[in-house]
């Protein structure tokens, strides 16, 4: 009988979304902003990659370069949606892709500074990207909070990653997949 009741109650809660389908799914525009990031493999790569280097980084760099990244990206991604314009987008995201790959793959220590800067040109092209790909029946404030909540996803991802290489093992596997991360970069730059 128990069970009885908690199948009906949550029937009941599921019920409106069961009969809304699909109309108007990403009206609110969160959901378009939450999956946008995560349908590109290039901004997957890449920010993971932003969260991954940041964890070898260490200290504050950990959370204050992937900080940079979140901030300047919001702000490409508000160029994108009021139209103004960037050079070279799309070219511009895979050799981020590259770099972020390459700085992964020879673990390559600057200051938190540095590492933010060089983020942050990165996120312009991303958020920008993003900005200019708002669906037409979104809400620019929640698609834009829909991406940056996913970006964030992914640089926690990384940084999860980045944590995880422990010793010599460890330390070759983040290399190689700098290394990959760093190919796929260059073949998107091909083609």
């Amino acid at each position: 009988m128990r069970y009885a009741r908690i199948l009906a109650t949550l029937a009941a809660v599921t019920l409106p979304t069961v009969a809304h389908a699909h109309v108007g799914l990403h009206s609110d525009g969160a959901l378009a902003g939450l999956s946008h990031p995560i349908s590109g493999l290039d901004h997957v790569l890449a920010m993971v990659a932003v969260g991954f280097w940041a964890s070898t980084l260490g200290g504050t760099a950990r959370w204050i370069v992937p900080a940079a990244f979140v901030s300047v990206m919001a702000v490409g991604g508000m160029l994108g949606i009021y139209g103004v314009p960037l050079p070279m987008v799309e070219t511009a995201i895979a050799l981020t892709v590259a770099i972020l790959g390459l700085l992964v793959a020879f673990e390559v220590k600057i200051p938190t500074a540095g590492a933010s800067a060089i983020v942050g040109l990165c996120a312009l092209f991303h958020g920008h990207a993003h900005g200019t790909e708002l669906p037409a029946m979104s809400h620019a404030a929640g698609y834009v909070a829909g991406f940056l909540a996913a970006t964030i996803a992914l640089h926690a991802a990384g940084i999860g990653l980045g944590a995880l290489r422990f010793g010599r093992a460890g330390q070759v596997a983040a290399r190689i997949a700098g290394a990959v991360v760093a190919i796929s970069g260059a073949a998107l730059l091909a083609g």
